[in-house]
């Protein structure tokens, strides 16, 4: 199932990176985590301009990850159809200086999500984010989350 497809599936909507192609388990409705090669793929279906920081293709990630940046975890899900009702982090990735926001996958985050079908970590991650992800480090040091990624 396409990315476009489980959005639709789960929700009547499609909220689609147009260079996606990853499956998704749980019909993800956020952007963040999509596959991407540069950032005017991400965020399409909403008002980019809208999001509380720069939209932001990390093609340091296998396959690229949607994002944008942040200054704290408040902006990141902060408009209406950013994200399908779970958390998301505010973290750098591999201790770099900027913070994006990424899919939360801690116990807390998932435990925090009604909806979530599971409390494993990466059948989470495999669920709502990308069929391939597990939930990993950011990488970030003392400011080190856990968020589904490649």
């Amino acid at each position: 199932m396409t990315r476009a497809a489980g959005v639709s599936a789960m929700l009547g909507v499609a909220v689609a990176c147009s260079g996606g192609g990853g499956s998704v388990g749980g019909g993800s409705a956020t952007p963040a985590g999509q596959s991407c090669s540069s950032a005017s793929q991400c965020y399409s279906g909403l008002d980019a301009s809208a999001l509380h920081g720069q939209v932001t293709c990390l093609t340091q990630l296998q396959g690229g990850y949607c994002t944008h940046t942040c200054q704290s975890a408040a902006d990141c899900c902060a408009i209406p159809g950013e994200c399908a009702g779970y958390q998301e982090v505010c973290a750098p990735l591999q201790s770099a200086a900027s913070t994006y926001c990424f899919v939360a996958c801690s116990s807390s985050a998932i435990a925090a999500f009604p909806n979530a079908g599971t409390t494993d970590p990466n059948t989470f991650c495999q669920r709502w984010a990308d069929a391939s992800f597990t939930c990993r480090s950011t990488g970030g040091g003392s400011n080190n989350m856990k968020f589904c990624g490649p």
